[in-house]
């Protein structure tokens, strides 16, 4: 049993040493991008490998190996098409629902200035609260203080950011209206 294992093993080796580099030529030629040949071949002597005491002898192994590459890359291409379709969904979905980021950045960097101005302890209780979505009960165990603390904190820490940005949400979807919505309940 062992003597037709071995010669199960050799005969993949040979097949491997004298069939890698026209499987990867036949395989370059009908994808795209190198990397996605090299993972047919790859997927290709995965499989060789796995029925290694079907693989032909002699020349016949070149044969079947060109048989399991073209196998493979119809899977390869068949993904890609799925990929695609998805990908074109998901670029929809997103059109639709979320605004130009761009048009956000001013109003990012006077937060984000904004907030390099408050205290240390104001910041990292905003911080938490928004940007983490926590709880106070959350932020105060995370900062190892009482959920009364917190909400005493983010109260005082979102007056003193309003103070350096002004109460003005600006346009529709500004970034202040995320900073000054109300905590969410807390649970019990």
């Amino acid at each position: 049993m062992s003597s037709e294992k071995e010669r199960d093993e050799d005969r993949f080796r040979r097949a491997y040493a004298e069939d890698f580099e026209s499987l990867l030529a036949y395989a370059l030629r009908r994808v795209a991008y190198p990397e996605d040949a090299a993972d047919v071949v790859a997927e290709t002597f995965l499989v060789a490998w796995r029925r290694r005491q079907d693989l032909p002898v002699a020349g016949e192994a070149r044969l079947w190996l060109y048989g399991v590459a073209r196998r493979v890359l119809a899977n390869h291409h068949r993904g890609g098409v799925r990929r695609q379709r998805l990908g074109e969904r998901l670029r929809q979905q997103i059109a639709a629902s979320v605004a130009d980021p761009g048009s956000a950045v001013p109003e990012r960097l006077a937060v984000r200035a904004a907030l390099a101005g408050l205290p240390e302890v104001d910041r990292e209780v905003l911080m938490l609260t928004v940007w983490e979505g926590l709880q106070p009960h959350e932020v105060a165990a995370v900062l190892g203080v009482s959920p009364a603390a917190v909400r005493t904190r983010l109260s005082r820490a979102r007056a003193r950011l309003r103070g350096l940005v002004g109460d003005d949400p600006g346009p529709p979807g500004h970034v202040l209206d995320v900073l000054t919505t109300s905590a969410r309940k807390e649970d019990s």
